[in-house]
């Protein structure tokens, strides 16, 4: 689609990145020494910490990924939603309370308060930069996403833009000022989240132009006729079926005064006869050229450009409109109707390769229902091993938020334990309320007709669109924020991990407070750099996709030895090394030979991975336990080892 920057739009996310940038600069001055820009000097109240919890986990896959799923596949994307409020059990009645008590700065501090050891905080920080980069990859690419419809810039100025304000934040103030900033982006999300969904509500359901470009279904006709049919209801001339046209199920028709080209997908409709569904297409030529339904594409409004998606093709009782519908009278007219989803597919003919989006009536019933994105095929396929990849996604996104680092430095921002579980209490509140708003919002997007086909991260700030200008304005530079947040807290997770854990502990390098905090400034550059090239990079995939793997990585690498040392007091320094290591690099490893990664990244086919499925987790998860238990039975315990060293210094 076609995005043009509104003057309300860029005047509202100016003056929110401008009150984020002001207020960073604010509280600069308030992060005098290493632990005031680590932790805040632990003096976070408790209500704001458990808010800025909010801030931190609700980021763009949660906004905009999440929104994007349940919008293109129903109630799939709030599976996601699920997994990660599930987490937050973990966090609460396991990690909270231990985690507070043993460190100070950084998730290494934990680990390692036993045991003093530079393998330990080696393998942790290396670990802590691992998973924060992953992360921050669907983050930057949300930032991009946001920054088209709303300035109307390419995706890689929005990564590059959001980049250079993230590092300004984290260089000027810290936790401090990170702090805040989720503070008042968490608040503001949920706020404006809810706004949206009563004005969902308002809005109520409707078919027809009204909401959006009115597809064609023609038919049905006799299969034996379908050509001659199809020309004599358009007007238009047929085109040959070539290369893989040829074995497809479409047919094309050119209108001579035009040259545009319009495809139909034909379906079966009954003993010989079919239906025929207008679809849309996307050309690269061979030659470099963007063809939209055989025209080149457009660079502004009323030029050729992919028409926007999302409508209810019936509502229960025949009727066009609904009016106002009540919370639960929403689902249930929204189970009654029949709502057009859209795929796609790639079609390789003699120009080039094509991408046709087609439509799928689907009962809203079945809407309701999970199974239909490919990641939870596995409900209702009959595979194996789909089955294994949707326990294996579920088990990392339960196990991975315990084990974020941007996520477990926020414990040493508050003064005590019970702060931290009480701010955990208030985080789990509001990310919960957060995640049930989601859904009217994806469902909404489903039928509002704005949808764009090509990207299902767009589907939160379109939505906005299609009700209010203003409203449009504000969530985009509400999501916005929303990723300098969640992007400064993993910068800053990635700094102390490089100073804290690495220089000072690893390294031995000797460095005062204002030496810790300038190394820490520095690091924030490079690992910003690193998240603006790896945004760029990863621009098609759904952010929520994304962060699933992020999680995998997180909850194999630093969940065993966390959880572990909290309740096995036979675990070791070498275990925990051990776990720490081979969780991290076996969940890379997995994701980067898996099938999703060779068909999207390396744009290699799917079935030449060399892993039988794409979510790591179910495998590399038991694997860090396993590793860690064996490790720590073939070492010597931890107070046996504390004896021998005491002898030999008396030696």
């Amino acid at each position: 689609m076609i995005y043009e920057p509104s003057a309300v739009a860029v005047i509202a996310f100016f003056a929110f990145v401008a009150a984020t940038m002001g207020l960073s600069f604010y509280l600069g001055g308030k992060a005098k020494s290493s632990q005031g820009y680590f932790a805040a000097h632990g003096e976070i109240p408790w209500f704001i910490n458990g808010i800025a919890f909010a801030g931190d986990y609700l980021s763009a896959a949660s906004f905009l990924g999440i929104c994007g799923m349940i919008a293109f596949y129903g109630y799939d994307g709030f599976l996601y939603s699920i997994g990660y409020l599930a987490g937050w059990i973990v966090a609460l009645f396991v990690v909270a309370e231990p985690l507070k008590r043993l460190g100070k700065f950084t998730f290494a501090d934990a680990l390692d308060a036993r045991f003093q050891s530079r393998g330990i905080k080696l393998a942790v920080g290396v670990s802590t930069l691992a998973v924060s980069i992953f992360y921050l990859i669907p983050q930057m690419v949300g930032a991009g996403v946001l920054i088209q419809p709303l300035l109307g810039f390419p995706h890689w100025v929005g990564v590059v833009l959001v980049g250079a304000v993230v590092i300004y934040i984290v260089v000027s103030a810290g936790m401090v000022s990170t702090t805040y900033v989720q503070f008042l982006k968490g608040s503001l999300l949920v706020l404006f989240s809810g706004i949206l969904t009563w004005m969902i509500l308002q809005r109520g359901f409707s078919t027809g132009e009204d909401v959006g470009y009115a597809f064609r279904t023609l038919g049905p006709y006799a299969s034996a006729q379908v050509d001659e049919e199809l020309q004599a209801a358009t007007g238009e001339s047929l085109l040959p079926l070539d290369g893989e046209w040829e074995s497809s199920p479409y047919l094309r028709t050119r209108d001579e005064s035009t040259g545009g080209v319009t495809t139909w997908r034909v379906e079966p409709a009954g003993d010989d006869e079919v239906l025929l569904r207008e679809a849309q297409t996307l050309i690269k030529t061979d030659d470099g050229e963007t063809l939209v339904n055989g025209l080149p594409k457009g660079t502004k409004a009323g030029e050729p450009e992919l028409h926007p998606v999302g409508q209810l093709a019936e509502l229960p009782g025949g009727v066009t409109k609904t009016g106002p519908v009540g919370p639960l009278q929403f689902f249930r007219t929204l189970q009654e109707s029949e709502v057009i989803l859209w795929s796609s597919e790639p079609i390789r003919g003699p120009d080039g390769v094509t991408t046709v989006y087609y439509q799928k009536p689907t009962a809203g019933s079945e809407v309701l229902r999970p199974g239909r994105h490919p990641a939870f095929a596995g409900l209702q396929s009959g595979q194996i091993i789909d089955k294994v990849n949707f326990l294996s996604l579920m088990l990392a996104l339960f196990c991975g938020t315990a084990s974020l680092p941007h996520i477990l430095i926020r414990y040493y921002t508050v003064k005590d334990e019970a702060a931290a579980r009480k701010s955990t209490i208030v985080g789990i509140g509001s990310i919960g309320l957060f995640y049930i708003l989601t859904l009217y919002l994806g469902l909404g997007a489903m039928t509002s007709g704005a949808l764009d086909p090509t990207s299902s991260n767009m589907a939160a700030p379109l939505l906005a669109k299609s009700i209010n200008e203003w409203l449009f304005a504000i969530i985009s530079a509400i999501a916005f924020t929303t990723v300098l947040g969640t992007v400064s807290g993993l910068i800053l997770a990635s700094a102390g991990a490089v100073t804290h854990d690495l220089v000072s502990n690893v390294f031995r390098v000797e460095l005062n407070d204002y030496e810790k905090v300038r190394v820490a400034k520095i690091a924030s550059v490079f690992v910003g750099a690193i998240a603006i090239v790896l945004g760029i990079l990863f621009e098609k995939m759904n952010v929520s996709y994304l962060v699933g793997w992020a999680f995998s990585v997180a909850a194999s690498a630093n969940l065993p030895a966390l959880v572990m040392l909290l309740f096995w007091k036979r675990t070791t320094r070498q275990g925990i090394i051990a776990a720490v290591v081979v969780g991290m690099v076996s969940s890379l490893a997995w994701i980067l030979l898996s099938g999703d990664t060779f068909s999207k990244v390396y744009g290699l086919p799917a079935e030449d991975a060399l892993v039988p499925f794409s979510q790591p987790g179910i495998v590399t998860i038991p694997l860090g336990f396993l590793t860690l238990v064996l490790v720590s039975l073939m070492t010597p315990a931890p107070a046996d080892e504390a004896l021998a060293e005491e002898a030999a210094q008396e030696a």
